[in-house]
């Protein structure tokens, strides 16, 4: 596949751990140039050391996007030094907090929201109104399978934000089509990042988790990278407004 984002602009947030990290090496391998967007910083910078220590060209911004203005700082920067966004990867989000409906404090409610939703749709109005200035882009933002189904590990404040992500999505896909605009949505399942890490206390909660999909595995990030990419590319010309699920076939077990 290598190639398929040669001459792109590509803005990951969350860049610096996880998918996001794996999704920044895989478009930067396409031959994409990254904007790399993390409110860690040392994570971040170490994504843009590691593309372009493989010959990629890549920027770190740092970025809160619970904050208009930090994301629209990070899409000014972009512009400002490739003078162009062609994809957006609003990928940075949150989970914490007791699980369960009851447990789940009005703070940590309103912290997975102003980041997971929030911050999705801070990312989206910036990076649309720069692409409808260029007639095009494409968008992908990150859900989760607990976005299309309740969630066994009872996130309900995480669930229910990613629910909204695809809602968002969904919306503006539609609106912005004739704009030449296409605008998707990944959902992963268990995959191994540093989040999913917080809930592996040993081996049989790895057992447990990857028992929940049919492939019966936790998934790689780059497994997921490779979708969202794909989704971005002109291969996908004509796909919007999905919710993908990349999940090993755990929406259908």
């Amino acid at each position: 596949m290598q190639g398929l984002m040669r001459g792109k602009v590509a803005l990951v947030t969350g860049g610096g751990l996880g998918i996001g990290r794996a999704t920044s090496l895989v478009f930067a391998r396409e031959g994409a140039k990254v904007v790399v967007s993390d409110v860690v910083v040392e994570a971040g910078q170490e994504t843009v050391r590691l593309i372009k220590e493989a010959g990629g060209e890549a920027l770190f911004v740092k970025a809160d996007v619970s904050k208009a203005a930090d994301v629209e700082e990070t899409v000014n920067q972009t512009v400002k030094t490739f003078n162009r966004l062609d994809c957006g990867f609003n990928n940075a989000g949150i989970s914490i907090g007791a699980p369960g409906t009851l447990l789940c404090t009005e703070e940590d409610w309103d912290k997975m929201m102003n980041v997971n939703l929030k911050g999705v749709w801070f990312c989206m109005r910036h990076e649309i109104s720069q692409m409808l200035k260029q007639g095009g882009g494409a968008i992908v933002n990150t859900s989760s399978f607990a976005g299309l189904t309740a969630s066994r590990l009872g996130l309900v404040a995480y669930s229910a934000s990613k629910h909204g992500v695809i809602g968002l999505t969904k919306t503006a896909a539609v609106e912005f089509a004739k704009q030449k605009i296409r605008i998707n949505a990944v959902c992963p399942g268990g995959t191994r990042t540093p989040m999913l890490e917080k809930h592996i206390s040993g081996p049989q909660d790895e057992v447990e988790l990857a028992s929940m999909n049919p492939s019966n595995r936790i998934a790689s990030p780059t497994e997921i990278a490779e979708a969202v990419v794909w989704l971005c590319s002109d291969a996908a010309s004509f796909v919007t407004g999905v919710a993908m699920p990349v999940d090993g076939g755990q929406v259908v077990y």
